[in-house]
C-alpha cells in the first residue's frame, strides 16, 4: 500500500450518486459530498485521470444527480449500471477494468452509501489496488453508518482521504498551472 497518487496510476471512482439516494441524505451532508463529488470529477478531468461511474439501479434510485452530470459532460466517463453492491461485482466493471489496463492500480472513490456499496466496492479493489476513499466525499443516510463504512474500509486496507488531500497530492507542487487550476476548484 502505498499513500502516494500517481496521475499515470490513479482512476476516480464516483458510486451512485443518484437523485432519489441524495434525496434521503441529510442536506448539510449532501451538499458537501455534492461539492466535493464536483470537485473531484473537474479535477480528474483536468488532470487526465479516467472516472468510471456506477449507477445502483437506477429505475429506482434515479440518474447520477445533475451538478455531477454537469461536471462529468467535459469527459467521456466509464460508465454502467448495477444491481450488485459492489461496483466490482456488477457486470460491467471487467469491461471498464480491461479498457483501463493494469496500469490503473489506484482507485480514488466517493459516493453513497459508505456502509454499503462504497464499502463493498472498496473491499473488492484493495485486493488488486491501492484504495483511498474521499471521506468528505462520500455519506450515508446516518453518520454512524458513514463511520462504520469509514472504518470498514480502513480495516480492509483503505486510507481514507479528503478532497483537497488527494488533489494537491496529484500535484505535488505549488506553482504550476495545474496547483493554480486545482486551487481555484477547492476554494
Amino acid at each position: 500500500m502505498t499513500l502516494s497518487l500517481s496521475r499515470q496510476r490513479a482512476a476516480l471512482m464516483i458510486i451512485d450518486i443518484q437523485e432519489r439516494l441524495a434525496a434521503a441524505m441529510d442536506d448539510k451532508v449532501m451538499a458537501k459530498v455534492e461539492r466535493n463529488a464536483v470537485i473531484l470529477a473537474k479535477a480528474a478531468v483536468h488532470l487526465g485521470i479516467p472516472i468510471v461511474v456506477s449507477q445502483q439501479y437506477p429505475k429506482g434510485l434515479g440518474p447520477t444527480i445533475p451538478a455531477l452530470e454537469e461536471a462529468l459532460s467535459a469527459a467521456s466517463p466509464h460508465r454502467f449500471d448495477k444491481v450488485a453492491f459492489s461496483a466490482c461485482g456488477a457486470d460491467g466493471f471487467a469491461a471498464v477494468r480491461d479498457a483501463l489496463g493494469r496500469r490503473r492500480d489506484q482507485w480514488i472513490v466517493c459516493g453513497m452509501e459508505t456502509h454499503v456499496c462504497v464499502f463493498q466496492t472498496v473491499r473488492d479493489l484493495v485486493a488488486e489496488a491501492d484504495v483511498q476513499v474521499i471521506g468528505d466525499a462520500v455519506s450515508s443516510r446516518s453518520k454512524s453508518n458513514w463511520h462504520t463504512g469509514l472504518t470498514l474500509a480502513e480495516r480492509c486496507g483503505a486510507t481514507v482521504s479528503s478532497t483537497e488531500a488527494a488533489l494537491f497530492d496529484l500535484v505535488g507542487r505549488a506553482g504550476s498551472d495545474d496547483f493554480k487550476v486545482i486551487s481555484r476548484l477547492v476554494k
